[in-house]
């Protein structure tokens, strides 16, 4: 009954996406737009459409949930088999009930595996023929990094350290507690993504918010809807960017070193709004959330507003559509990628379910010149839906193997997808 309550976009998609976006006026109902694809899994054979002049194989597949990817210097895969922890303060009242139902419908309600897993493409085939448990017990991993002999882990409430050793297939050690991060009973956005500096000595944490738009006091948002900077020496920490609602994927931008993160912003004003975005983030930068979004639009559902903050918000680079869900993104810039692929940004969108018609649900690339986004996004993989509105997959990471190969998580499909360009492409199934 309720899916079929709300309202109807009308603007293209196209209309919000690129460094000008168009934003109406907010279009909020008493019964929020409810659009979700029913999550029924990849049938035998099957596999997402790639873009013509690429291929797509299994890279891996029966796997449980996996959500984030992350290559070692061997060309080892690693891939956190995860999902939300258990909060039970999240699904108290209508709203909460409602949304745990939404989540088992979009696939996204088994419990969490809690653990990280080895893939090793042995022969070089493309296709993965060692899998093993790298680590286990751990509590809704995402974010991973290694740097030296240090193998970090973020958890959903701890960021973690583990010893490595080249070539090593499991990691039995306890892992170090390095310092908490955000989270508790409610714990709205869970993941929290890592990347490391450039020179080694501090980690980059994405902390996403515990609510929409602050319905959950923000009190309870202290440093949340953020972008950590982590000093590994003394452990301490400071905010390097903030007014970020869901930031996840986080990546160097190769050309001059900046750093990038794709936002999933807020929802239940519209089909609409408000449109993911990809950005260049700085040291003290606010990108308004929850009292602005896409620069200095006012949302007047957020009830003590900051005006000073509002008036100084930045401009995100890039909107990436409304309620695409982007969380994936890995730049690429080698000659093995033909034009426009080799100069730009790979982002896995998971898909909407607050918008009609649906939005996200696959995987792009946005080119880039000078250092910026240029044009509009081109379609990678597609095909996560069928005709009747059913997911077989969901896209989520992204990363390059060692062969500079697109490796996709696909959680719903429980797969990892690896992507070529034709004349490059190895062994496909």
């Amino acid at each position: 009954m309720l899916t079929a309550c709300g309202e109807v976009a009308q603007l293209p998609l196209a209309a919000g996406i690129g460094g000008h976006p168009k934003l109406p006026p907010p279009n909020p109902t008493l019964i929020p737009t409810v659009n979700i694809a029913q999550a029924i899994s990849w049938p035998v054979y099957g596999k997402p459409t790639a873009a013509p002049g690429m291929a797509v194989n299994a890279f891996a597949t029966g796997l449980d949930h996996p959500r984030w990817l992350y290559v070692l210097p061997n060309g080892d895969v690693l891939v956190a088999e995860t999902n939300a922890p258990q909060h039970p303060e999240a699904s108290k009242g209508i709203k909460g009930w409602l949304m745990k139902q939404f989540m088992d419908k979009a696939g996204a309600g088994s419990p969490s595996a809690n653990r990280i897993t080895l893939l090793r493409d042995t022969n070089g085939d493309g296709v993965a023929e060692v899998r093993t448990v790298f680590i286990n017990g751990l509590n809704s991993p995402f974010g991973m990094a290694l740097i030296g002999n240090d193998f970090y882990v973020a958890n959903t409430n701890a960021l973690m350290k583990f010893p490595y050793h080249n070539g090593v297939t499991q990691i039995v050690q306890s892992g170090i507690k390095i310092l908490d991060l955000p989270a508790g009973p409610i714990n709205h956005h869970w993941t929290k993504n890592l990347l490391a500096s450039r020179d080694g000595t501090r980690l980059f944490v994405t902390i996403g918010s515990n609510s929409n738009v602050g319905e959950n006091g923000i009190d309870n948002e202290l440093g949340r809807a953020a972008i950590w900077e982590v000093d590994l020496k003394s452990k301490c920490h400071r905010i390097y960017s903030s007014g970020l609602r869901n930031p996840n994927g986080l990546a160097w931008e190769l050309d001059n070193g900046t750093l990038w993160t794709v936002v999933n912003e807020r929802d239940e004003i519209g089909s609409d709004l408000v449109p993911d975005y990809l950005a260049s983030v700085t040291y003290g930068s606010f990108f308004g959330w929850p009292y602005s979004y896409f620069g200095r639009h006012w949302d007047e559902r957020v009830q003590l507003q900051r005006p000073d903050w509002v008036a100084n918000a930045d401009v995100p680079d890039y909107a990436l559509g409304s309620h695409t869900a982007s969380i994936g993104l890995v730049f690429s810039k080698n000659t093995v990628w033909p034009a426009p692929f080799n100069n730009g940004a790979f982002i896995g969108q998971h898909g909407s379910w607050n918008r009609k018609p649906r939005s996200g649900y696959r995987v792009i690339f946005v080119p880039f010149k000078d250092g910026k986004p240029f044009g509009m996004p081109v379609d990678v993989l597609t095909g996560f839906v069928n005709e009747d509105g059913e997911a077989f997959g969901r896209p989520v990471g992204v990363v390059l193997d060692k062969q500079a190969a697109l490796l996709v998580a696909d959680d719903v499909g429980n797969s990892v997808w690896r992507v070529t360009a034709s004349h490059t492409t190895q062994k496909t199934n």
